[in-house]
């Protein structure tokens, strides 16, 4: 581990859309909670796109654009790198890095494909280095406090879990044919935005043990070839030549939790109107809570009252009494809002306390085990959806 009398030495390897928001988050950390994390050295930013590279180490203060990975992973003084391209890329440039003795925090999904996760798994266990997962919504403060309603049993016994993640980015039959659509059933919608929404059921309501009734569908089966580089979810010239999508644009599917409890779940990326719409239900037989990343900063909750006539949903305001929130904004204060950029902020700080060994680190980072177990999930939710809905039980959690 790096003592603190050393500063770390961080890179972003990626500077689309989700890389500027690692970015960012390494340079806001040493701006956040206490005083016990080094200093913290911006060294690079590499991307095949040069232009875009460069633009991106300009706005968030980094020293340098790479051109490639290796280039990353070649530089001794460079100490831990968030990887966030494609996912088929992740694991020869995660084995890469941990090679070279870096710390690694990738994006999620794990990998393109279950063999690439069940390798970076184990390499994990035989790493002498820190690897994570950026599940950034376990940052959420008001995500982090429904948690803790279930941990200590304020919602009774839980009675169901209803999870969406509805998302409008493809709904443009007219939008380039990027690698987001390339890659088999569960390599879409699922993979992209339904690893969050489980990941999430998991960490508030605990294992899923089996699945059934999957059904994925594909609203827009072929697409326009881009003429030119796509940055993230932005449209980009095209051509007349149609490819045809090969991953899903929706699906839907209901698991089993290790306690009994019953989840259901949909997940689409054609869902016309919803920018980023991760929402949930948890419900137990002495209270709920409901969440909405649209409305990021609060969340309802409803619980027994003494008396009944003022029961209801009340609407719970972020502020310094929910997780992250003290020392985690410039103005502590309810209601003055919050949302990605400070999750990806607490994120990076969480990875860098490990890092770092720090003596009083914040709650750390989904492993490369975490993210492989979500991937089984979702071939598990796959499979189900290739035997009409056949219930299929999901390999125990390690």
């Amino acid at each position: 581990m790096t003592t603190s009398a050393q500063p770390l030495s961080v890179a972003v390897i990626g500077a689309g859309m989700a890389g500027r928001a690692h970015a960012a988050g390494y340079r806001n950390v040493n701006t956040v909670f206490d005083a016990s994390l080094p200093p913290v050295r911006l060294a690079a930013i590499a991307d095949a796109n040069t232009a875009l590279g460069e633009d991106a180490a300009r706005r968030y203060g980094y020293e340098k654009a790479l051109p490639s990975w290796e280039a990353v992973a070649e530089d001794p003084t460079i100490d831990a790198v968030s990887i966030v391209v494609g996912n088929d890329l992740h694991r020869p440039i995660a084995e890469a890095l941990v090679a070279a003795g870096k710390h690694v925090l990738c994006e999620k999904p794990l990998a393109g494909t279950g063999e690439d996760a069940r390798a970076m798994a184990e390499l994990e266990r035989g790493a002498d280095v820190v690897t994570a997962v950026g599940y950034t919504f376990r940052r959420s403060p008001a995500i982090a406090a429904i948690r803790d309603h279930v941990l200590r049993d304020e919602l009774g016994d839980l009675t169901l879990f209803s999870g969406r993640y509805w998302c409008d980015y493809a709904t443009d039959p007219k939008g380039p044919l990027s690698w987001r659509f390339k890659g088999g059933p569960g390599s879409g919608a699922l993979g992209d935005v339904g690893a969050h929404v489980i990941d999430t059921a998991e960490y508030i309501a605990g294992p899923i043990t089996a699945v059934s009734g999957a059904s994925l569908s594909t609203q827009i089966p072929k697409r326009p070839l881009p003429l030119g580089a796509v940055v993230g979810h932005n449209a980009a010239p095209v051509s007349d030549e149609l490819g045809a999508v090969e991953n899903e644009d929706t699906a839907s599917f209901t698991v089993r939790f290790e306690s009994g409890l019953v989840g259901t779940f949909s997940v689409s990326r054609t869902a016309f109107g919803l920018p980023n719409g991760l929402s949930f239900d948890v419900l137990g037989v002495g209270g709920r809570a409901a969440f909405d990343q649209h409305r990021p900063a609060e969340y309802l909750l409803d619980d027994a009252q003494p008396d009944t006539r003022p029961s209801g949903a009340r609407q719970i305001i972020a502020g310094p009494n929910l997780p992250y929130f003290k020392g985690g904004y410039p103005m502590e204060a309810p209601g003055v809002g919050g949302g990605n950029a400070e999750m990806f902020t607490y994120q990076a700080r969480a990875f860098l306390d490990q890092v770092a060994g720090v003596a009083e680190p914040l709650p750390p980072c989904a492993t490369f085990a975490d993210a492989l177990r979500t991937m089984e999930i979702i071939q598990a939710v796959v499979e189900s959806s290739r035997q009409g809905g056949t219930a299929v039980d999901v390999p125990p959690a390690v």
